[in-house]
């Protein structure tokens, strides 16, 4: 026996983009509050230079760009198109989307190609791609696509196939066990080998234990000593990849201790990688978790490491063995300050091959490495404009554990250009630690925010005004506060400034803040402050969920919708406020870029919810009529969108979206909070309302009764006079029937195609109901496999047909003869089936063309499919729980005979 899980029926249910080649980037359209004047365009683009240090130039236009209240111009009449002229960028840039198929004609599907990385594809810093074939499912989180699984059971047989209506009675059976499976037992996204096995499936102790007993040192076949991991675009020197014993004699794993002062640049411009790294080692915690201690190079010692990464919402063991480039027998990239310690450049290793090779590295954002290492989710603050709370913000930022970069945005012509304070322009720093001092002079004393900074160069490359080494603002601290704060006097890459300096002369903050599963697991760090967390794995598809932004008023509502309740306010906010942090992270589009895909322009918008407000997915008239609270900094084609809102205690909806609508990828939404909230998706239940059904059958039919016209020998239908109206529909229809169905008075499958098309290709523009489709007519009225239709099962087939007419031409609101994806949507929900995102997602793949679009005769065998599936579950659902049962052979035959 098979047993079927459903809901219960009834039930109502950042300001850059790091490109290798300098290419350009845009910050997307800024909306204007509900109805209110629209914002400005920000054009942001960022190039490197040798040292892999970002360039970042902004061009902004200003205004008259469409408010909430929509219109059709993308930016409005002022707003220049990107590269002049009349196309969207420019004349030499593809559009997002472009073509009508759903990435290209040659592109693999979510699960796709059979390639790992793809030799050809450019990452971040240009080279291989950093995600190698589609892991996520579409909608992903934890929900398949269909309905929830079968399962064996036992016993029983039900004469009516499907539970359908039958003459001979009707007899049905339950089950009892259950079991999630894909849809229809069918292999799908979440089911198929992950992309990543070749990393993922490397299990640390297994391969060590192999080794052991072979008496060999581990060589990583996943990622060879071979020069195409280390430059693939260029050719360089040749390099020599040794293993730690044969670059010194006395290897060690942590020499003393892991600190920040570990970590130096090597040849490659991965600053922001160093500057993460040198921020992690500042938490005993995290560092334990990203670089496991349980390692060296004596104990059972086979050449082989371990290292933990946080991948797009989980956590993954990647494992190296220990050659490392070298030249003239020095290590190459990153590296210790001691000679004989390496973890730095196996972890540095390790990130390469996570990311296709080390070249991949070269060029990227801080707030990357920090959320790969951490879990977290990072802020961007642009101190040129910092909120007047940014120091108590950064205090507790270390109170809670978080990491923390800075930059200076460089000028094109000055790349890592030193300025006369010292500083370098275009280069990643970590703040290690931010401290209140007090100070005490002959006419004043008090407190003062000092924030401690470091270079990842570890060299004598440091500030050189106030508060810098050995510098008079010193001596007005005690003896006892500087040994408090770790002061020391080194040329180390390490310094102070005061908090008012920092902001004077940084440009860019970073603050990766911390969930609760990157402390976890770690002695003594279970109760320290961390922010509450929720992940969502979702996806746009184009036809289904891929709305755009507000812009698009019509199918903006259709993007995914996720609900959040703060309840309490944060502890020391004054304004009785909750701080709610939403991160927005766009996945696998590194290996999309072969495909000719880059990043695509996101960004969300937050609503807030009356009590009371429906339960469901909010429909086109809430986002007519209401303004949003809060929104994205703005619309960006980053990895990741953040940003932090203040916001009084209540319900919200957080609607993430691209700016263009039919723009597709997965995405990963974070909402971090100071206190407990509850949050999820808002999706319907699937169901047949039964209510709305018997009110759309109530509604009178605003047609003249006339018999059927009957099809003749000759081809042309002989059609009887018009009868008198409601009191001889009834006998006209049964007279009609009496003449096509002839002495067994029942109709077959071609009987009905020729009834059908007589009447239905006078109407509609379609090329009448295939013999297939009639097929499944008959078989989903036919409760006693006789293949034909007796009189009353084609009466209700008629009404169905006639009030299905009425529906698509009530939602055909262009009157094209065709049903898109979204009219389609509204259509079924208005004659009683509520499906799920999942499920409405199922329907457009079988029911719709390439462009999303359902003529008249699909959309009858939607319409009575649907109906026929939801009215057999709800006959087997005994109990009323959404849990139906069937025995093999009715779940066969209502799965076949359909």
């Amino acid at each position: 026996m098979f047993t079927i899980n459903l809901p219960k029926f009834g039930d109502e249910a950042v300001d850059s983009f790091f490109s290798g080649d300098g290419g350009t980037s845009f910050g997307g359209s800024s909306f204007g509050g509900g109805g209110g004047s629209g914002g400005k365009t920000t054009v942001i683009r960022t190039t490197y230079g040798g040292g892999g240090d970002p360039v970042v130039t902004r061009t902004t236009y200003g205004g008259d760009e469409p408010s909430y209240g929509g219109g059709t111009s993308r930016y409005g009449d002022s707003t220049p198109s990107y590269g002049g002229g009349s196309s969207r960028y420019g004349d030499s840039t593809p559009s997002y989307g472009g073509g009508s198929s759903r990435y290209g004609d040659n592109t693999p599907s979510y699960g796709g190609g059979s390639s790992r990385y793809g030799d050809n594809t450019p990452s971040y810093g240009g080279g291989s791609s950093r995600y190698g074939g589609g892991s996520s499912r579409y909608g992903g989180g934890g929900s398949k696509y269909g309905t929830g699984g079968l399962s064996g059971g036992d016993g029983g047989t039900a004469p009516a196939t499907g539970f359908r209506r039958s003459r001979y009675g009707n007899k049905s059976v339950k089950g009892d066990t259950n079991r999630d499976i894909g849809i229809g037992g069918r292999s799908c996204n979440s089911s198929r080998s992950d992309p990543f096995g070749q990393v993922y499936n490397q299990k640390y102790s297994e391969i060590k234990q192999r080794c052991r007993q072979r008496g060999q040192l581990f060589e990583d076949d996943e990622f060879p000593a071979v020069d195409n991991n280390i430059y693939f675009t260029q050719r360089t020197r040749r390099f020599e990849w040794k293993r730690p014993g044969e670059i010194c004699d006395d290897p060690q794993w942590i020499s003393a201790g892991a600190s920040r002062f570990d970590v130096r640049q090597g040849e490659l411009g991965d600053c922001w990688l160093l500057a993460a790294v040198a921020s992690l080692t500042c938490s005993e915690a995290l560092f334990a978790k990203v670089v496991p201690m349980d390692q060296d190079f004596t104990t059972d010692y086979c050449g082989i490491f371990k290292f933990n990464f946080w991948h797009q919402g989980e956590w993954v063991e990647v494992v190296v063995d220990d050659r490392l480039p070298t030249y003239n027998g020095q290590l190459v990239f990153m590296h210790s300050t001691e000679k004989n310690e390496f973890w730095s450049a196996l972890l540095e290793k390790a990130y390469a091959k996570l990311n296709g090779s080390y070249e991949s590295l070269k060029g990227g954002s801080t707030s990357e490495a920090m959320e790969d290492f951490t879990g977290g989710v990072t802020e961007m603050f642009d101190l040129q404009k910092a909120p007047a709370d940014l120091q108590k913000i950064m205090l507790k930022a270390v109170d809670m554990h978080s990491l923390m970069g800075c930059s200076i945005d460089a000028d094109p012509n000055q790349l890592e250009a030193e300025l006369e304070n010292g500083l370098i322009m275009g280069h990643a720093y970590s703040v290690t630690a931010v401290k209140l001092v007090n100070i005490s002079t002959s006419r004043v004393s008090g407190e003062i925010c000092m924030v401690r900074i470091r270079n990842p160069w570890g060299n004598e490359a440091e500030w050189k005004g106030a508060w810098s080494d050995q510098s008079d603002e010193w001596t007005l601290i005690s003896d006892e506060e500087k040994q408090e704060i770790g002061l020391t006097f080194d040329d180390d890459g390490e310094f102070w400034m005061s908090f008012k300096d920092f902001i004077s002369n940084f440009e860019k903050l970073e603050i990766c803040n911390l969930g609760p599963d990157s402390m976890q697991g770690q002695p003594g760090e279970g109760q320290k402050k961390c922010f509450s967390a929720i992940s969502e794995h979702g996806g746009w598809t184009r036809r289904v969920n891929a709305g755009g932004c507000r812009n698009y008023l019509d199918t903006f509502w259709t993007n995914p919708q996720y609900r959040v309740t703060l309840t309490d306010a944060d502890d020391d906010d004054e304004d009785n406020n909750c701080t709610m942090i939403v991160a927005l992270l766009q996945k696998d589009r590194r290996k999309k870029r072969k495909e000719g895909l880059d990043l695509l322009t996101i960004g969300y918008v937050i609503y807030n919810l009356k009590e009371g407000e429906s339960q469901g997915p909010l429909d086109v008239n809430f986002f007519k009529y209401n303004a949003s609270c809060a929104k994205s900094p703005s619309f960006i084609n980053l990895r990741e969108m953040c940003g932090r809102h203040r916001l009084p205690p209540g319900t919200y909806a957080i609607i993430p979206s691209t700016f263009e609508p039919s723009e597709e990828g997965n995405f990963l939404l974070r909402i971090f909070t100071e206190k407990d909230f509850q949050g999820g998706e808002i999706d319907e239940q699937t169901s047949y309302n039964d209510e709305q059904r018997r009110r759309r059958e109530a509604e009178p039919i605003p047609e003249p009764v006339q018999p059927l016209p009957v099809p003749s020998r000759g081809g042309r239908p002989d059609v009887e006079p018009p009868s008198d109206e409601e009191q001889q529909q009834e006998e006209a229809l049964k007279n009609t029937f009496r003449r096509v169905a002839g002495d067994d008075m029942e109709i077959d499958a071609y009987e009905l195609k020729d009834i059908l098309n007589s009447v239905f290709t006078r109407e509609f523009t379609f090329d009448g109901f295939a013999t297939d489709i009639c097929r499944s007519m008959v078989a989903m009225n036919d409760g006693d496999l006789s293949g034909k239709l007796g009189y009353e099962e084609f009466k209700d087939l008629w009404a169905d047909l006639r009030r299905w007419k009425r529906v698509f031409k009530e939602f055909d609101h262009d009157a094209s003869g065709t049903l898109n994806s979204y009219e389609l949507r509204k259509a079924l929900n208005s004659v009683g089936f509520k499906l799920s995102n999942s499920t409405f997602h199922s329907v457009v793949m079988r029911y719709s063309n390439s462009d999303g679009i359902v003529d008249f005769g699909d959309f009858v065998v939607c319409a009575i499919r649907l109906k026929t599936m939801l009215t057999s579950f709800k006959m087997a659902d005994y109990e009323n729980k959404g849990v139906a049962s069937f025995d093999i052979d009715n779940f066969i035959q209502t799965t076949m005979y359909s």
